[in-house]
């Protein structure tokens, strides 16, 4: 094989790599809640009612469910998206039934949103093409929701791991364009940029030819290895760098990250502290010290992290 032949593929198993690594790890967030008997409701007709698998869009994927509160006499709501976890390639909707129910329970609208994931049977589906999957189906979630009599008039959007970078792009790249004011946006462990000396536990600071196929994927656009040595891939991942995004009119924010994650790189997440700080934005922002991409092990912080989204969700979207 020539030399550029296996440049290339070596940049592929980068990719593959990250991407099975990173879809295990979500894995297991979903299934582990340290406070699930704290964070959840026993759901019944008279707390709401689920609205299943109603459509947004052309593509399979282009599913959401609505949670809507038994008490539909308010002349308005506000509305809380969750996005689930995954990797990008795996996960679903209803693996966040609970949390979503114990959303709806505090008197939101709450909903959930399907992507397309990449997949072999969407090899061209990427972090970018998702984000833009997430902005077309809020214009949807909100006429749906005013439909069943639910008019909104603010939104909060958060989720966890690969859900939870969707959120933040969408909070701070997409927000000014937003139906409704994106008030807070919240959530755990989702890369929040790609720059290449950040993602040295894939040994990407090591390979332009690596990191340039990861990115690649991750940006759903070429990028060369010649464009990751000269710092121009920066405009090409730039979409999906929801830290880039942050200034003075960002949304509220509400963050934790665990400084052991081997599926994202922890460093990212110092580049979204340090803008929410530079641009004065109303934020918390929890360290686990002894945790990696499933928050585990701090269990105390990861309580206080809760306590904190609750805190916010009272501040900025309190029930009228």
């Amino acid at each position: 094989m020539r030399k550029g032949g296996r440049k290339v593929m070596w940049g592929f198993l980068y990719v593959l790599i990250f991407l099975a690594v990173f879809a295990l790890s979500a894995i297991f967030k979903v299934t582990y809640n340290p406070l699930n008997k704290k964070y959840s409701v026993d759901w019944n007709d008279s707390v709401g009612t689920m609205h299943t698998d109603l459509t947004y869009g052309e593509k399979e994927a282009n599913k959401f469910d609505l949670y809507l509160p038994a008490d539909n006499s308010r002349e308005s709501y506000g509305l809380v998206v969750y996005l689930h976890a995954g990797g990008f390639t795996t996960g679903d909707k209803k693996d966040d039934t609970r949390m979503l129910q114990w959303l709806c329970a505090k008197g939101y609208v709450a909903a959930g949103i399907n992507y397309t994931l990449f997949t072999e049977e969407n090899p061209t589906a990427s972090v970018y093409s998702q984000s833009l999957e997430i902005r077309d189906s809020i214009p949807q979630v909100i006429a749906e929701a005013k439909k069943l009599g639910y008019a909104i008039d603010k939104m909060a959007v958060g989720g966890g791991s690969a859900g939870h970078a969707l959120a933040m792009i969408y909070a701070y790249r997409d927000g000014a364009q937003a139906p409704v004011p994106p008030v807070l946006t919240f959530g755990g462990v989702g890369p929040a940029s790609f720059y290449q000396e950040d993602w040295g536990i894939f040994g990407l600071d090591q390979s332009d030819e690596a990191c340039a196929g990861l990115f690649s994927v991750m940006a759903g656009t070429a990028i060369s290895p010649e464009e990751v040595a000269d710092g121009s891939y920066l405009e090409k991942v730039k979409p999906i760098s929801a830290a880039d995004w942050v200034t003075a009119d960002s949304p509220a924010t509400v963050a934790a990250y665990g400084t052991h994650d081997k599926m994202q790189p922890f460093l990212a997440s110092l580049r979204l502290k340090s803008a929410l700080e530079e641009y004065g934005v109303d934020h918390k922002y929890f360290e686990l010290p002894h945790s990696g991409h499933g928050l585990q092990n701090d269990n105390k912080i990861y309580e206080q992290w809760m306590d904190a989204l609750e805190e916010y969700l009272d501040i900025y979207l309190p029930v009228k």
